[in-house]
């Protein structure tokens, strides 16, 4: 039965036999900033290359009450600095804000800057679970080597860190699979997500993921008919896609609140792949669950 509206998430969750849901890519901001995000979009800026309404606004509180009606037992607080001096001050606020959320993952980011290895270890120290960085907005080579200390951490902590590594939906100096690649070459026990399945490089980030022991792929806006609309996903390598998630390497992400259709057409998209239950699964409770040791009656 298709998921049509956000009213029929709850009921795709229970007949899989799931206590909810856990996504790892939703967005909270501080309130002029997540403004200013919306704007962006608004205006269908040349880093978004079409227009995208934005569906759920609102307050934090409203949004997160959503969150909690469509059984989202864990979401994320995402967020990116793209200058130099910003990550800090948001870290402190996504870290206060998960500490007065339940069900938000303590979050944190980082910038190439001399204070980033500081600041990125007092983030791990006050608790943060999940980073994020977006290297189509923020313009810097992850490889920088400002940031070897900072990915030495994540990775001696075990840490996973969300990123926007792919060219999508424009295609920036810095993404793709060759700036991230240099990465986990001198770091290849950094557990990392690369979020869109690697829209639209696919192939280059499955053939990442395969590689790569800690290395896993997130569903944001993948099959919904909209992000992948120009780049769909390649028929031929879904067969790959449900052998990573069986193993525990897709993980459900949405973009939550920053899409324009309702959160419903991800789970549906998912869905429609016919990969089963099992698969449905794993993707939507049990590799994330596992990932950030979630249980399913806390």
């Amino acid at each position: 039965m298709p998921l049509v509206a956000d009213e029929d998430v709850p009921g795709f969750w229970r007949e899989l036999g799931l206590p909810g849901l856990v996504d790892v890519h939703t967005h909270f901001l501080p309130d002029r900033m997540m403004r200013r995000v919306w704007a962006h979009f608004d205006e269908a800026g040349p880093l978004i290359g079409m227009p995208w309404p934005i569906r759920y606004r609102g307050t934090d509180e409203e949004r997160v009450a959503h969150l909690r009606r469509l059984g989202v037992r864990a979401f994320s607080a995402l967020a990116y600095a793209h200058r130099p001096g910003m990550a800090a001050d948001l870290n402190a606020w996504t870290l206060d804000f998960a500490a007065r959320t339940p069900g938000c993952l303590p979050c944190a980011t980082f910038f190439p800057e001399p204070d980033a290895a500081g600041y990125t270890r007092t983030a791990i120290d006050r608790g943060a679970r999940l980073f994020k960085l977006h290297l189509q907005v923020a313009d810097f080579h992850p490889a920088d080597p400002s940031l070897d200390g900072v990915w030495g951490l994540l990775a001696d902590a075990d840490l996973p860190v969300i990123v926007h590594a792919g060219s999508g939906p424009v295609a920036h100096g810095h993404t793709g699979p060759g700036p991230f690649g240099q990465v986990l070459a001198k770091h290849p026990r950094l557990r990392a997500v690369v979020a869109h399945l690697g829209a639209p490089e696919y192939l280059d980030f499955l053939r990442m993921a395969e590689t790569y022991e800690r290395v896993a792929l997130d569903t944001t806006m993948m099959f919904t008919g909209f992000f992948d609309r120009a780049e769909p996903f390649p028929r031929e390598a879904l067969p790959r896609l449900r052998d990573l998630g069986t193993a525990g390497k897709v993980l459900l992400g949405s973009d939550f609140p920053n899409i324009p259709y309702p959160y419903a057409r991800q789970l549906d998209g998912l869905a429609r792949l016919d990969f089963g239950d099992a698969w449905l699964r794993a993707v939507c409770w049990d590799n994330a669950a596992r990932l950030f040791a979630l249980r399913a009656d806390g």
